[in-house]
């Protein structure tokens, strides 16, 4: 049987899409591109030295000025000397990022945990690790295990206390928004209203002054101003850590950072090689046992 022309040419071309389908069908696709794959594995989102920074290629790391001893040295993070300086660095090159790829950046202490979006690739300035503060920004696992303590002039009355009870009916003074002023008012609760203090500088002068008998700090710090700049004053105790678990100063990041997790691990690579055991020996060594205010 013979097709008529318009027929045959619709016979081919019926036969010509269905070869063409058999031949897409049976033919390798292509593999996934990297750029198809889920994003966020640990090698490609931590990947050195290329991190989605504030700066492509640097790394911005922010503290308070002035830095303080022994977390900084000489006033100035840069130098790498202290403990905190020497941890940033620590964990930059961890990063992938060497000395000359950091950028320091001044930021109050009560601004780095603040809500809002933040300036800097993460905060180092003693900033203990909370709920309340983990609302407004992300925080690294802990890098220091940290007690508060009591520094009292050696002649007064709260010199002389032994027990969180003998310190509340002395006037008490901390820096604000700190876990040291936390303290004073949720477990000393002193009969008096805590003095709060915008820098600790502010709070060892009043000390000098006699404007308050007392100020808590943590207890490095607590050694420092005792050993070098308040010299008539002692460490009066310190405070047991509440509710079971110590407290921990973390690198302060944005709320929702894509580095949190990147940090987290170098932070835990550097205590699992004994790296920041070593950094605390070095910088921190003054800092022994005082006895226990229960």
């Amino acid at each position: 049987m013979h097709l008529a022309p318009s027929a045959l040419r619709r016979a081919v071309a019926t036969a010509t899409i269905a070869l063409l389908a058999t031949a897409v069908g049976c033919a390798p696709q292509p593999e996934e591109t990297a750029s198809d794959q889920p994003s966020g594995s640990a090698a490609g989102a931590c990947a050195k030295g290329e991190l989605a920074t504030e700066t492509s290629g640097k790394l911005t790391i922010a503290t308070d000025e002035p830095a303080y001893e022994p977390w900084f040295k000489d006033g100035e993070p840069s130098n790498g000397k202290g403990f905190e300086a020497a941890v940033a660095y620590a964990v930059a090159e961890r990063l992938g990022y060497d000395k000359n790829a950091v950028v320091w950046q001044k930021v109050p202490f009560n601004k780095a945990f603040a809500p809002g979006a933040k300036t800097f690739d993460f905060d180092i300035n003693q900033v203990s690790i909370s709920d309340e503060r983990r609302k407004a920004v992300d925080f690294s696992t802990g890098y220091y295990d940290v007690r508060q303590a009591v520094v009292a002039l050696k002649d007064s009355e709260a010199a002389k206390a032994k027990s969180v009870a003998d310190l509340r009916k002395v006037k008490l003074g901390a820096q604000v928004g700190t876990t040291s002023l936390n303290y004073i008012d949720d477990v000393v609760k002193p009969e008096q209203d805590a003095a709060a203090f915008a820098k600790n500088d502010q709070a060892k002068s009043a000390l000098k002054n006699g404007q308050v008998d007392a100020i808590v700090v943590d207890l490095p710090t607590a050694f420092y101003i005792t050993a070098a700049e308040v010299t008539d004053a002692r460490i009066v105790g310190q405070f047991e850590n509440q509710g079971g678990t110590p407290e921990q100063f973390g690198l302060v990041l944005d709320k929702g950072s894509a580095l949190t997790a990147c940090v987290s691990d170098a932070v835990d690579a550097l205590r699992k090689d004994g790296t920041l055991a070593r950094i605390e020996q070095e910088w921190l060594s003054d800092a022994v046992d005082a006895p226990v205010l229960k």
